[in-house]
């Protein structure tokens, strides 16, 4: 074979049509291919979660800002040297207001590291995998929940998704049950097919998104019956009015008995338990 044949068949053999499609990354990111990586997504983790036994779910979502006291108190600290060198300083002086109001929901991270050890140490024993821990992953009260999870020696759940800000997945969680999304839709519908519960800690914009896709569902019937439980009723009844919306005619009264309240994690655990009729 002369050498310009060669070359020819060195670029063949190296061309990207030539690879195997399942091999082939870039094609699987192209944009005709959008409906086979849902599908991927949407397998991928539910084929790990019957692999591991892993029946039912409790989901814990909360603000990633929510972290312990020993880290909101650094950060208060951080905020304030800041402010001492520039007392005038109207940015200063808000980062300081904001650390304080984060040192003050530290507690909820201690709360969300309590209820997951709670509920893990009464439901995985003797091999079940009952009531696993879910989170999205990262850090927060997501950390906080896989935290309990891992400290009570049992299985936990994370969902992680790929955002524009660089996040990791908390150290926490059980490796064989992280996973990473492309897609937030894909990611929701994992949050929901196996839960039992929804736990709900004070957090932000994400964790408003993810408490309504669930309400939504609940309210036309769209999914299992299950609670929806808003963690810290200051905090929430500051954050949303439900009342109002009922009293405004947009929401059924009935619609309001969608969500409980509790506030701490043995009350969660009991309204949980009572809604499923365990023994406690």
């Amino acid at each position: 074979m002369d050498e310009e044949l060669l070359r020819n068949l060195d670029q063949i053999v190296n061309s990207p049509s030539y690879q195997l499609a399942e091999c082939d990354v870039d094609f699987l990111g192209r944009r005709e291919l959008r409906p086979i990586r849902m599908q991927l997504e949407l397998l991928k983790p539910e084929m790990a979660f019957t692999e591991q036994r892993v029946e039912s779910t409790i989901v814990v979502f909360g603000g990633t800002q929510v972290v312990p006291k020993s880290e909101a108190t650094e950060r208060l600290e951080s905020a304030e040297r800041e402010l001492a060198k520039s007392p005038q300083s109207k940015a200063c002086q808000r980062a300081v207001d904001r650390a304080r109001k984060i040192l003050e929901k530290s507690h909820y991270y201690e709360a969300a590291r309590d209820f997951a050890n709670l509920v893990s140490s009464r439901c995985q024993v003797d091999g079940a995998c009952d009531y696993v821990v879910m989170t999205g992953g990262g850090p927060g009260i997501m950390e906080a929940a896989n935290r309990g999870a891992y400290e009570a020696g049992a299985k936990s759940i994370g969902l992680n998704i790929t955002l524009p800000e660089e996040q990791h997945p908390n150290p926490y969680i059980t490796p064989e049950l992280c996973f990473q999304f492309h897609y937030f839709a894909l990611r929701k519908m994992h949050f929901l097919l196996r839960a039992k519960a929804l736990v709900i800690f004070p957090g932000g914009f994400g964790t408003l998104d993810e408490l309504f896709d669930a309400l939504t569902l609940r309210q036309v019937g769209r999914m299992q019956e299950i609670p929806i439980i808003m963690f810290g009723r200051s905090y929430w009844s500051k954050v949303i009015d439900f009342q109002f919306l009922a009293d405004e005619g947009v929401i059924r009264d009935e619609h309001l008995d969608l969500i409980q309240f509790a506030e701490t994690p043995e009350e969660a655990w009991k309204l949980i338990s009572a809604f499923h009729e365990h023994q406690e």
